[in-house]
């Protein structure tokens, strides 16, 4: 799997001696790998966005949008941007 990536002397050390068999995989390092690899792929399905439904009173989807065009932005957007605001506890709901 070589690729044409410059590496700098330290690399170019590192992957001789891992070429030669200097280095042996540590104790259960099978496991932490794995771990890691099903993180990776959490991580890139959380990235991923979603198609919802949602029904929306008329006169708060007209000031929405309003306030969308506004700022020059697509609704669907400052909708998205508000729930994410909500969700990361930058802005709160009176229920």
């Amino acid at each position: 799997m070589k690729s044409k990536i410059i590496l700098d002397d330290y690399e170019k050390e590192t992957e001789e001696a891992f070429s030669k068999g200097e280095y042996a995989n540590a104790p259960g390092f099978e496991n932490t790998k794995k771990m890691f690899e099903e993180a990776a792929r959490n991580y890139k399905e959380l990235q991923a966005s979603k198609s919802i439904t949602l029904r929306v009173n008329k006169e708060d989807l007209i000031k929405i949008k309003a306030k969308a065009k506004r700022s020059m932005i697509p609704y669907q957007t400052l909708i998205n941007l508000l729930l994410r605001q909500y969700v990361k506890g930058e802005t709160t709901v009176i229920l």
